[in-house]
């Protein structure tokens, strides 16, 4: 519970003392002041977390555990990757004295920033239009492209087309199937996996034939696991990833879209996405990304 401070005066005459000694009922008005001061009381022990990222004395940050080079577990408590240091130098910047790192998966990220178990989810999430209708996005901190990850030793996919009467893996609460299913309408057949984690050991053992999501997703998939599998390399969507927060805190996201402007001017941006992807062949974009806008 956090403390509330109430200034002299504020509450009324205890009204059992004044009716023993005077035998007047107390005033109606005097019970309805301690009642609504008790309900406002209550409401700040409830709910124990101010409506703000920026009131945040720890800030819980929500990160991906099975993500190389993007977010990974790497011990208690203890997570790395791209969308990891990002977070920590936004968390820096709007000045938060703590972070903490949990994990979450695409599944239940946005259940999370809504049931207020974290503050913030840094975890490739998109900025979609159903998406938005449940939390705020400041961002992109990044255009990434949807491409394709196939076997090395499949020779016929070239690009999404290819996919055609294919399985491709569909990993809980990701929307990249969509892009392929519906609105390429490419008939692909869908293969269910809890993670992308999972989705590349259904690869591996051929229980699908390509996984298709971000190309960061994939570079840091295909870096560690070496020459078993290749990226498609033909990009056909733009993923606006963000970074998610409670809907309606305008003033957390405002704060955090000036914290990742700042990091793509001085250079913080650029020198994070080389370390990470560098190696991987894709071609990084270093400019300020174009904000969606906080609502």
């Amino acid at each position: 519970m956090r403390p509330v401070s109430v200034s002299a005066g504020a509450f009324p005459p205890d009204p059992g003392r004044r009716g023993r000694r005077s035998g007047r009922r107390p005033r109606p008005l005097a019970l309805a002041a301690a009642a609504g001061l008790a309900v406002l009381l209550a409401g700040a022990c409830g709910t124990g977390r101010p409506d703000s990222i920026l009131d945040r004395e720890t800030l819980v940050v929500g990160v991906k555990p099975d993500q190389p080079g993007l977010g990974m577990k790497v011990g208690e408590g203890r997570y790395e990757g791209f969308d990891v240091d990002v977070a920590t130098e936004v968390a820096r910047r709007i000045g938060a004295p703590r972070v903490e790192f949990v994990t979450v998966l695409s599944s239940n990220r946005q259940r999370f920033i809504e049931e207020g178990k974290v503050d913030m989810v840094v975890a490739t999430y998109s900025i979609t239009p159903v998406n938005r209708s449940k939390v705020t996005f400041a961002g992109p901190y990044y255009v990434a492209h949807q491409d394709t990850l196939v076997r090395a030793e499949d020779k016929d996919v070239d690009n999404v087309r290819d996919l055609k009467d294919r399985r491709l893996c569909q990993a809980a609460g990701s929307n990249s199937w969509r892009r392929v299913k519906e609105e390429r309408q490419i008939a692909v057949r869908l293969v269910p996996a809890a993670t992308y984690s999972e989705c590349l050991d259904k690869l591996r053992d051929k229980a699908v034939d390509a996984v298709s999501t971000d190309d960061l997703i994939l570079a840091g998939f295909s870096a560690e696991t070496g020459s078993a599998f290749r990226i498609v390399n033909a990009p056909f969507t733009d993923e606006r990833l963000g970074i998610g927060m409670r809907k309606g805190d305008l003033d957390g996201c405002e704060a955090v879209n000036r914290a990742l402007t700042a990091m793509y001017q001085d250079g913080t941006a650029g020198k994070l996405l080389r370390k990470w992807f560098g190696a991987s062949g894709l071609e990084l974009n270093f400019s300020v990304p174009q904000f969606e806008g906080c609502a």
